[in-house]
């Protein structure tokens, strides 16, 4: 896709959020009116799937009080000029209609595909409404259909090239992992270390189940990374480790075989802490 045919969406968008009124782009906001609900289709691009029903409701109940305060913004639709589809405000649309309303605010705005699924990316982001695979499968489609490259990416969300890297790799996990990054019992930082283990799964679980934090996910993890055989660590291990660490204030890696059979390296820096380490070996 040619970037340069992209017109001012920035600007758009910061108008849509409120963050300044449009300046010079008129065709981008049409104009702002009342539109029957049942003329509003959900948008194509929406990057979030999962609704939070006790946020939904208690949003319905907001709405009852006090109206839609921020219109939700539309673009006409392609197939229907009787009707209009969402581009932002989607989980508003919804709690309206458990409110009871039959019309609501809209913005009607003038955007082509790819800047739909920008702004409805952009939106979530910035009100923090998309788990990690939502967020992912958002990059994916900008890089798959729109022909955006992780720089690109990285450029219009206001995020780091890493993260967008990063993000995206989740993907490649395993689908039982997957869903648990998209049910909120894994967080990404959880889950990142996981990514090329085959054995991801297993741990996954262990990681939920003993409440492992991300730092301690990468620790375990961090000895498999390019091993042909993946093998998670087992924490009695791990607290040995600690214990030696923490006694001879040196750095102390165990590696067990199932067997149980392995090996204990000290690492020393200089002379002095291998004088150490050879007297507390040798010492009777």
């Amino acid at each position: 896709m040619n970037m340069s045919k992209k017109k001012g969406l920035g600007r758009g968008l910061s108008a849509l959020f409120g963050d300044e009124k449009p300046k010079e782009k008129p065709q981008e906001i049409k104009k702002q009116n009342f539109i029957a609900i049942s003329d509003l289709s959900r948008n194509p691009y929406q990057p979030r799937q999962n609704f939070s029903e006790e946020k939904l409701e208690e949003l319905s109940k907001s709405i009852k009080k006090n109206g839609i305060i921020q219109p939700i913004a539309v673009r006409p639709h392609k197939s229907d000029p009787d009707r209009f589809e969402i581009v932002a405000g989607e989980r508003r649309w919804l709690a309206a209609q458990r409110a009871g309303l039959h019309e609501i605010p809209v913005t009607i705005l003038d955007l082509s595909d790819v800047e739909s699924l920008e702004v409805a990316i952009v939106e979530n982001i910035q009100r923090d409404d998309l788990n990690p695979i939502e967020e992912a499968r958002g990059y994916k489609r900008l890089n798959d259909e729109f022909n955006y490259d992780h720089e690109s990416i990285s450029k219009l969300m206001s995020k780091s090239r890493s993260h967008i890297s990063n993000t995206l790799r989740l993907l490649t996990l395993p689908q039982d992992v997957i869903s648990m990054l998209e049910e909120g019992t894994l967080t990404s930082g959880q889950a990142r270390p996981l990514i090329g283990i085959s054995n991801a799964s297993a741990i996954a679980e262990e990681i939920v189940s003993k409440n492992y934090s991300a730092r301690k996910v990468e620790y375990l993890t961090r000895s498999q990374k390019g091993s042909k055989k993946d093998k998670f660590i087992d924490s009695n291990i791990i607290k040995a480790q600690e214990k030696i660490q923490k006694s001879l204030g040196l750095k102390v890696r165990i590696t067990n075989k199932k067997n149980n059979s392995g090996k204990v390296t000290i690492e020393y820096k200089d002379l002095d802490q291998f004088e150490l380490v050879s007297d507390l070996l040798t010492k009777n």
